[in-house]
């Protein structure tokens, strides 16, 4: 039997990026998105990691939105960022935004993102009703 599976794209309000990339993809019952700390004109927001991180999540949850989900859809989360010190405010804003029980998550220290300035970008797998 010859299944194809059909990929589409989520459309959001995020800013356009030039980069050749999706926000977020739908295939097969999973939402793909990676989620970085910028606002509406495509800036890095200011603020240190509490402020890029919180930027991050509202971010994934308009994304969440845009496909018909919520927080409670994500099954993992891979979470960058470019200094170990960080990881602790990550976890303090990441436990207000989901509850128990918690998505699969890996946090992971790099030496640095795409974009200089960025102190934290968030890759997250989500189950989507299709």
């Amino acid at each position: 039997m010859n299944m194809t599976t059909q990929s589409y794209p989520v459309k959001t309000e995020l800013f356009a990026s030039k980069a050749p990339l999706e926000w977020a993809i739908v295939n097969n019952g999973t939402l793909y998105t990676a989620q970085i700390p910028i606002d509406q004109t495509g800036a890095v927001v200011a603020g240190g990691i509490e402020a890029q991180t919180r930027q991050t999540f509202d971010n994934l949850v308009h994304t969440l939105e845009c496909a018909g989900e919520s927080l409670n859809s994500v099954l993992q989360v891979l979470i960058y960022v470019t200094d170990r010190e960080y990881l602790a405010t990550v976890n303090k804003v990441y436990a207000e935004y989901f509850d128990a029980p918690y998505p699969n998550r890996a946090a992971m220290i790099v030496a640095g993102l795409a974009r200089e300035e960025m102190l934290v970008e968030f890759v997250v797998y989500a189950a989507v009703s299709e």
